[in-house]
């Protein structure tokens, strides 16, 4: 009798079996290039945005932009009549919803209508590069500057509005112009903190206490994506796993105090990272 030729159960569930084990082993690699890529397009993103904010100064006396976020009418952007950022218009509108801790977010039109509305849009016209690949999905802007790149002054941190330019030693806390960044050199003092979400105000850190004000953030694995005054992005990476789980939590937790030294090492980079020292 002619006998069929084909494949047997046997020999289709080796193959099937082999396959997956292949799938096993490649897709974490896979994944991991996947998010070099991500980390690659947040680094630039960064990096125009802070292009844009060195531009800004530059066309303005080299007074830099008003780092807060507005926090008014949904979608809006108007220009302060008064206090400590009077006449200087904020870098982005309203685009943060009250209930952003708990994951509400303002509709993607109003979102966008804020950033389009702010102060360094002009500078840097294109919607796609306020958001990390990796953000939030439906939330339109996941970069914040820092509260000492002419944003928030309050009790809050150590330092209040009556440190407006103040310098210690020869180190200015609370920068109005790029000129007053020499001590450290602008390649060590941060703009542009990757948050992967959308928050109202600027970053936030302690001055004069060790512990975190606004949370760490953990991006593109054990790490964070950051940007400085001279203009070039880096990938920062936790040395403590404290951190890395702080970071991880779907709503980070604020005013943590760090428990170890590597914990400790990571507050205090980020520290002198806003501020140019410790105070403390």
């Amino acid at each position: 009798m002619k006998r069929s030729k084909g494949f047997t159960l046997i020999e289709l569930l080796v193959v099937i079996a082999i396959i997956a084990i292949l799938m096993a082993i490649l897709m974490p690699a896979l994944n991991r290039a996947r998010e070099q890529g991500k980390r690659a397009a947040c680094l630039n993103n960064l990096k125009q945005l802070t292009m844009a904010w060195i531009a800004y100064a530059g066309d303005n006396d080299d007074r830099i932009v008003n780092g807060e976020a507005y926090g008014g009418t949904a979608g809006t952007c108007p220009t302060p009549s008064g206090g400590m950022h009077d006449r200087e218009k904020w870098w982005t509108g309203a685009d943060c919803a009250s209930d952003y801790m708990t994951g509400g977010k303002l509709a993607k039109e109003v979102q966008l209508s804020a950033i389009r509305a702010g102060a360094l849009f002009p500078w840097v016209p294109a919607d796609k590069l306020y958001a990390c690949p990796t953000g939030v999905r439906g939330e339109m802007r996941t970069y914040t500057i820092t509260d000492a790149m002419n944003g928030l002054t309050s009790g809050r941190t150590g330092t209040t509005s009556g440190n407006v330019g103040i310098t210690v030693g020869k180190t200015t806390l609370w920068v109005k112009k790029t000129t007053q960044v020499v001590v450290p050199f602008p390649a060590q003092r941060l703009v542009f903190v990757d948050e992967g979400r959308v928050t109202p105000d600027s970053y936030a850190t302690h001055y004069v206490n060790a512990r975190w004000w606004d949370p760490p953030h953990c991006r593109h694995g054990d790490g964070t994506n950051v940007s400085f005054v001279d203009g070039h992005s880096d990938y920062w990476k936790w040395r403590a796993r404290e951190t890395v789980d702080i970071g991880k939590m779907a709503n980070p937790l604020h005013q943590f105090t760090p428990k170890t030294d590597d914990g400790m090492a990571d507050l205090q980079e980020m520290q002198k990272g806003v501020w140019g020292r410790l105070g403390y």
